[in-house]
């Protein structure tokens, strides 16, 4: 269905009148963005269901998932669980709660950009909002965007911020998480609960339905500028400021900055966009990001993206590939 947007009238993409019918609480008149940037992504509102009330088992019980398995490790104030891709490739978002604290889980498919967020803001004349979100069907550089049910406004995932709608300009703050196998995650907290689906037989959980996407020469549904020199669809990974190729870290195993920022490679991954069942993807590799302390270490935020999203958002940062 991504691929319907290319036959649509351009005009209709980009037009807020037409967007109006299917969105009329959302404030078109409010953006930072050129509506022609923003196309369908072949989907209407919600049509990727977003989940609301997630399930979780014990990661002793979650014999499902293959170790090699990508997730996305949280934990906040000693509370741990995994949201695996397999689930988010069917949902994209989960709207969860962990230690008192509500986040927003996120997945883009086509960036490989897999982002947790708080879903607090502080609104200038509300207060405190506590949002939750959804997606649009709409695409902006090829990037998931999402939007909030109490307001209607826009949301770029990549960025974190609303583009459009009245909360223009607000922000979400990002939670540092672990991308890693589930037998990274296992290891490290063996006490912690992991995503299953509420109907199991609603989508086709561990099937990749985007086969051999990384591998492609360029992204579905973008129309900007390409990085030089790697491939568009590389992998960067992107921590305080700076981006190296995945390839660059894979190669060098660790790469450790004058001030004091660790990076580190290890195998046992799947690409969640390679073969067509995600448990036997292509071996990406595990990436951990840590700041030294003088009692040791402490996580960092960090991501794993393609290379073509890291340049469309973050074209002044240079990817470091050698």
């Amino acid at each position: 269905m991504l691929l319907l947007a290319l036959f649509l009238p351009r005009l209709a993409l980009a037009d807020p009148d037409f967007w109006a019918h299917a969105w009329p609480r959302t404030d078109f008149s409010k953006t930072d963005v050129a509506f022609t940037e923003i196309m369908s992504g072949g989907v209407q509102k919600d049509q990727i269901p977003a989940i609301d009330n997630p399930l979780f088992i014990p990661v002793a019980d979650a014999d499902h998932l293959k170790p090699t398995e990508p997730v996305i490790g949280v934990v906040i104030d000693g509370v741990a669980k995994a949201y695996p891709l397999q689930v988010l490739m069917w949902h994209e978002i989960v709207n969860d709660v962990i230690a008192g604290v509500p986040i927003t889980v996120t997945f883009c498919p086509l960036c490989n950009a897999s982002l947790v967020f708080d879903r607090r803001i502080q609104h200038p004349e509300k207060g405190e909002m506590v949002l939750d979100f959804g997606t649009t069907g709409k695409l902006r550089n090829s990037d998931l965007v999402m939007y909030d049910r109490q307001t209607e406004s826009w949301w770029q995932q990549f960025l974190g911020q609303a583009i459009v709608g009245e909360l223009l300009g607000a922000e979400l703050k990002m939670i540092p998480v672990r991308i890693e196998s589930f037998a990274k995650f296992k290891e490290r907290m063996p006490d912690g609960q992991v995503l299953v689906p509420n109907d199991n037989s609603v989508r086709k959980y561990g099937v990749n339905p985007y086969r051999g996407y990384d591998s492609l020469p360029q992204p579905w549904l973008y129309q900007g500028a390409f990085p030089d020199p790697v491939a568009p669809l590389s992998r960067v990974v992107v921590a305080e400021g700076k981006a190296w190729a995945l390839d660059f870290l894979r190669a060098s195993k660790r790469i450790e900055t004058d001030d004091g920022l660790i990076l580190e490679w290890e195998k046992g991954q799947n690409s969640a966009l390679d073969a067509s069942l995600i448990g036997e993807g292509v071996d990406i590799g595990n990436v951990t990001a840590r700041r030294k302390k003088a009692d040791g270490y402490e996580d960092i935020l960090y991501t794993v993206d393609f290379a073509f999203a890291h340049y469309a958002f973050h074209p002044e940062t240079p990817i470091i590939h050698k």
